[in-house]
């Protein structure tokens, strides 16, 4: 019993961390049956065209999360000084989000407009199917680069909300893009009511016109409620520099763990791309498509960890936020196999209810993969509530210490290994390549116990 009062909250915590997380995993949720929607859609297009679109997809991953790495670095900053009150500190921190969101963004647009039918190809070499694919998804992706911007805006309002504790006003906002996204792909892909039938390049169009209205309901939003950490763009500019040093110095770590893992994905998924045809590409991408609806549950436990240990930190209460993190910990834990154990049935009638026009082959590729996804779920929630906590202290070398060992040392050897090596089918080895987090759990829980995220990074602030 006393293991479990101090590994384990009262109830009354886990119902506050519920009500942080459900409106962020909803969101999410929303964002994810974007994406299943759009599968759905263009899969009525064949596996070539499904395919293409999730290939361009994965390119666009790897945007997505570097923009989240630069959101979590001032996110980090923006928590804590929303729990010692502090406006002024709040509205440096999403300048920073800001400004170098859409400096990547510009970059990304660079290369999505130049080369788009390189970037393609590099994601699909050695598959029988490769020429279709590129042909196909670097249409796709040209069209994806007017996506960027207003998406790296919305992501750096969205995360702000999220932090001061208001999650709700992303998910809205989420909900409704969703609807102008839904039925522009339903007007666009086939041709409905009157409308062009554009099919891949209609999706595209579809989700520009959805990424433009929700960045629109966001700076509408924000600059008419005076929102504590909102700017205008007259003003973004106007920083405090020390500060924006101090969290690019903590994003500098945040890069290099966030990199380490958006490159050994990437790797993988470019070495099993190549193991057959267009079935694999869209029966993994289809597998990852459901997924994402399980992987909801990290972004819950970054925003909650954000909130209820950051805020805590913040606030000066160190004792508080080591214990909330314990709980946390185990809460993350427990949602993991309950989740699992859920996802197996819901998968099992989902993956042949939604995708009906896919081959026979690429429907057994995905529930595979989603079957091996849902075995590792209750490890993953650990692994990312540890790393959650520790960046909401600070502490971002211990996600890039971990990261960097294992994807470096045993990770991406690994996957060239087994792509040369073997002819094991791209389930299998992402099975085998992922027993590696078990290592990086060591690693991760080694700088955890040394608690160098217990800090509160607020009362360091210079004045604005």
């Amino acid at each position: 019993m006393v293991f479990l009062s101090r590994r384990f909250g009262p109830l009354r915590f886990y119902r506050e961390t519920l009500n942080i997380a459900l409106p962020v995993m909803l969101q999410q949720l929303i964002m994810s049956m974007v994406s299943l929607i759009d599968n759905f859609m263009v899969a009525g297009l064949g596996d070539t065209s499904m395919a293409a679109v999730n290939v361009a997809n994965q390119i666009n991953f790897i945007f997505i999360m570097a923009t989240t790495a630069i959101c979590s670095a001032g996110g980090i900053y923006l928590a804590q000084f929303k729990g010692a009150g502090d406006d002024a500190g709040m509205r440096h921190a999403y300048r920073f989000k800001a400004i170098f969101a859409l400096g990547l963004a510009a970059v990304f647009f660079v290369f999505y407009w130049t080369i788009p039918r390189s970037l393609i190809a590099m994601m699909t070499m050695g598959n029988a199917a490769q020429d279709e694919i590129v042909a196909i998804g670097g249409g796709y992706i040209r069209l994806s680069a007017f996506t960027l911007i207003p998406m790296a805006v919305s992501m750096a309002i969205g995360s702000s909300f999220r932090e001061i504790g208001r999650p709700r006003i992303p998910l809205v906002f989420s909900a409704a893009a969703t609807l102008v996204n839904t039925a522009g792909n339903w007007l666009l892909i086939y041709g409905n009511l009157g409308a062009p039938r554009l099919e891949v390049a209609g999706a595209a169009i579809a989700t520009i016109f959805a990424r433009l209205f929700e960045l629109g309901l966001f700076l509408w939003y924000a600059g008419k409620n005076r929102t504590p950490f909102f700017v205008g763009f007259r003003k973004i500019f106007r920083v405090d520099r020390k500060l924006i040093r101090t969290i690019l110095a903590k994003s500098a770590m945040i890069f290099l763990s966030e990199a380490s893992w958006i490159s050994s994905e990437t790797i993988m998924t470019a070495l099993y791309n190549g193991r057959g045809g267009a079935e694999v590409v869209a029966g993994m991408a289809a597998g990852f498509t459901i997924a994402n609806i399980f992987f909801l549950l990290f972004g819950g436990i970054w925003t909650t960890a954000a909130v209820v240990v950051g805020g805590s930190l913040g606030a000066g209460k160190l004792a508080e936020a080591r214990t909330r993190a314990e709980w946390l910990k185990s809460g993350a834990v427990v949602m993991g196999i309950f989740t699992a154990f859920i996802g197996a049935g819901l998968s099992t009638v989902l993956i042949p209810l939604v995708f009906t026009k896919l081959t026979g082959s690429a429907r057994h590729i995905s529930l595979s993969l989603v079957y091996v996804i849902l075995i590792y779920l209750p490890l993953w929630c650990l692994l990312n509530a540890q790393f959650a906590i520790s960046r909401a202290g600070g502490d971002a070398a211990m996600g890039m210490y971990a990261d960097v060992s294992v994807n470096s040392l045993l990770f991406i050897p690994g996957a060239f290994i087994l792509a040369l090596c073997t002819s094991l089918d791209p389930v299998v080895m992402f099975a085998l390549l992922k027993t590696t987090d078990a290592a990086k759990y060591l690693v991760a829980r080694y700088f955890y116990k040394k608690e160098r995220w217990v800090r509160n990074l607020a009362a360091a602030r210079l004045v604005d």
